[in-house]
């Protein structure tokens, strides 16, 4: 099954920022659906959306609050600008576009007590829409919405005309919707004021759970769940949270206790338009379910613990072998032995991190940031003085393709060290990196004396260079290349697939 990142590098070209934006979207958009009561897909263009290209759904989202519109799966389905005009409306302008399919048929009468009403609305990054956000919703025209619908709905029109402004979903917002309260959980709707003005009937009971004996609607939320948590601590930091979401700030999520309950909150900024509107409240007792999630957390912990482990058991080696290289006379032999501890160094690097981790996943830029210091002042060793930076940014991998990247740059950072600069001469290497949505492309180029004459990066028998081709063959699926620069010195040349491609 193709995943989003997938798709994105199948079908686009958009950079590592917009998709960034795109995943967080996916991530905090099961919210959306639930308060819409709606169907949710996003597309995004095939080519240049001006000259009628296709366009493609590369994630679909159903609501648990409603019967779903769609139930086929349009995912990886490319649609013309004939499907969905109003997709490439919004993709165009830049607003959000409603179709009502009774303005199709006015005046003509409909068996069917339903309507079906699109709306797409533009994903914005910002000056640029990347994407649109089609909502579909099927409304009983005979029906009366009751209070609870009648304030999720506003919530989600709240939310949408935010995407299209750009300032939704923040990447605090996504940090905040991680095991985050689900809108059925429990839903506060404020006003600019901090007071309640809807209180769903599962958030009610949250707080009756909590201790509270009164009604929350009329009340000042922030000063009635002070008065309810036990830790003064956790109290002052909700309230300060809560201020915050009402003062425009992002909102985040908080677990606190009151009265043996456990209870999870989320504030939501409600800004459309650039003009505060009060906030949202998700809440969720998840009194019981904390007791099977110390289960889980400890598991957690023990892979943690595992990493780390790994990780000291690497560093020891590394000292073993270090001791050695400064008792052996043979240079040689001291060179290889060097060698080795930097890349059972980088290897520790790795397990370091997801020692940290709770996901598996690794942020390279902090790894490299660790390992370039120590690769400089092993070069300081031999030459008058050789400075490593990096620029932009490399990104978070999962933990079996973290290792062999990190021990390809390294590999390709101490070969330029090495070989690019007589001894005591000056000189920079510069690792510089850009994502997409389909690659990350990285170039490590010096400004040493360049290649020699003849040199194949195939025909090299450089025990460094031949781990690097395998690394990146085998492990990576990418390619490598060594090029003259662009003035001076040599270029490597790293091209690593970020999605799974398919045609």
């Amino acid at each position: 099954m193709s995943t989003l990142s997938d798709l994105l590098a199948e079908h686009t070209d958009l950079p590592g920022a917009a998709v960034d934006h795109l995943q967080r979207v996916v991530g905090d958009w099961q919210l959306l659906a639930d308060l819409s009561f709606a169907d949710l897909q996003l597309w995004v263009g095939v080519g240049p959306v001006a000259e009628g290209a296709d366009v493609v759904c590369v994630a679909q989202c159903r609501p648990t609050t409603a019967p779903t519109v769609h139930p086929e799966d349009l995912v990886g389905s490319l649609a013309s600008r004939d499907d969905h005009p109003q997709v490439f409306q919004a993709l165009r302008g830049g607003a959000i576009v409603r179709f009502d399919n009774d303005q199709e048929q006015a005046g003509v009468y409909h068996p069917n007590p339903t309507r079906l009403i699109h709306e797409a609305i533009p994903v914005r990054v910002g000056e640029d829409v990347i994407a649109v956000l089609g909502r579909d919703l099927e409304v009983q025209r005979t029906k009366m919405r009751g209070n609870l619908e009648i304030a999720y709905m506003a919530c989600a029109d709240d939310l949408c005309q935010m995407m299209a402004d750009g300032t939704f979903p923040t990447l605090e917002d996504r940090t905040g919707s991680h095991s985050s309260p689900r809108a059925g959980d429990g839903f506060i709707r404020l006003d600019t004021d901090g007071i309640v003005r809807y209180a769903s009937p599962n958030a009610l009971s949250a707080y009756h759970r909590m201790g509270l004996q009164a009604d929350l609607d009329g009340q000042d939320l922030a000063q009635t769940t002070r008065s309810l948590i036990t830790d003064p601590f956790d109290a002052q930091e909700v309230v300060s949270d809560i201020q915050a979401a009402l003062a425009g700030k992002s909102g985040r999520r908080m677990e606190v206790e009151a009265r043996g309950a456990t209870v999870l909150l989320r504030t939501l900024v409600l800004r459309p338009h650039g003009e505060l509107a009060g906030a949202a409240v998700l809440v969720r007792d998840v009194t019981e379910v904390k007791r099977r999630d110390r289960a889980l957390l400890s598991k957690d912990a023990t892979i943690r613990e595992i990493h780390h482990r790994v990780k000291n058991n690497l560093q020891t080696v590394a000292a073993l072998l270090r001791l050695q290289a400064r008792r052996t006379e043979n240079e040689e032999a001291q060179l290889a032995l060097t060698e080795s501890v930097r890349r059972v160094t980088s290897i520790a690097s790795v397990h370091e991190m997801l020692s940290m981790s709770v996901d598996e996943e690794v942020d390279l830029d902090e790894v490299v940031d660790r390992l370039l210091p120590i690769m400089a002042d092993v070069a300081t060793v031999n030459t008058a003085r050789i400075k490593v930076r990096r620029e932009g940014s490399l990104g978070v991998f999962s933990a079996e393709r973290a290792t062999p990247l990190v021990m390809v740059l390294t590999e390709l950072v101490q070969n330029a060290i090495e070989h690019a600069f007589d001894a005591g001469e000056n000189g920079t290497v510069t690792i510089r990196s850009e994502r997409s949505a389909r690659w990350l492309d990285v170039i490590i180029g010096d400004d040493g004396r360049g290649l020699p004459d003849g040199f194949s990066l195939e025909g090299s028998d450089r025990l460094g260079l031949q781990i690097v081709r395998t690394l990146v063959t085998a492990e990576l699926g990418g390619s490598i290349g060594l090029h003259p620069g662009a003035d001076v010195g040599t270029d490597a040349v790293l091209r690593v697939p970020l999605g799974r491609r398919t045609r």
